[in-house]
């Protein structure tokens, strides 16, 4: 993982801590205070979600792991019931594809977790938490603009009726874009790539092309 991409993953579990009501005036995000003193409470929460995160998901991948045993101990015992009745083998075969998708889910997981303690120590680095805050700092003071941009290429949703943390990923990849001036591409992948960890599919391929239509009309105009 780079630094920015962390900063990234940082920003998004900081802007999950703000209001996301009610503060949508200019005059309301002028006045609002987003100096480092007040937005670094949010940085240390954020750290600490990040260590939540890691238990979690140890914890599904050890849930993960017991039902793979579960399922492919079924197999076993419906093999052994089964070997006279090749009418069953499909299910057989289908108790063990179960059981290593489940099984491949939990040592993605457990290498995502191992990839954690770094991820912890690059964060605790000047650099990278002077980046997260400027990136949830950007979203905050331009958050109206923002909004109001991913709004005109929606195609018949509005950005309030998306999960919140999906709203955020779209306001951190539209602020690289508009205020830090990352290439398309890069914000594009780094918002995906937040949306595999914290969005679901529909989540990533509403992502997908609410980026892929805000950077057409961004190269257009």
């Amino acid at each position: 993982m780079q630094s920015r991409t962390i900063a990234r993953e940082l920003a998004l579990l900081m802007l999950g801590q703000t209001s996301d009501r009610g503060e949508r005036s200019g005059a309301a995000a002028a006045s609002k205070d987003l100096s480092e003193a007040s937005l670094t409470p949010l940085l240390h929460q954020a750290l600490a979600g990040l260590h939540q995160h890691a238990r979690e998901a140890l914890d599904r991948s050890a849930e993960n792991l017991q039902g793979a045993e579960q399922l492919l101990l079924d197999s076993e015992l419906q093999e052994g019931a089964e070997a006279q009745q090749a009418a069953q083998l499909p299910l057989v075969r289908q108790h063990l594809k179960d059981g290593l998708t489940q099984a491949e889910l939990a040592l993605n997981r457990i290498s995502a977790v191992l990839e954690l303690p770094r991820v912890l120590l690059l964060a605790d680095q000047q650099e990278v938490r002077s980046d997260a805050i400027a990136r949830t700092r950007a979203v905050l003071k331009h958050r109206e603009q923002i909004d109001r941009n991913l709004d005109q290429v929606m195609e018949g949703w509005r950005l309030t009726r998306l999960p919140r943390i999906d709203r955020d990923i779209l306001r951190l990849a539209a602020a690289d874009l508009e205020v830090f001036g990352t290439p398309a591409a890069v914000a594009c992948n780094e918002a995906i790539e937040l949306a595999h960890r914290y969005s679901d599919d529909q989540g990533r391929r509403m992502i997908h092309g609410v980026l892929r239509r805000l950077t057409s009309a961004a190269s257009a105009s």
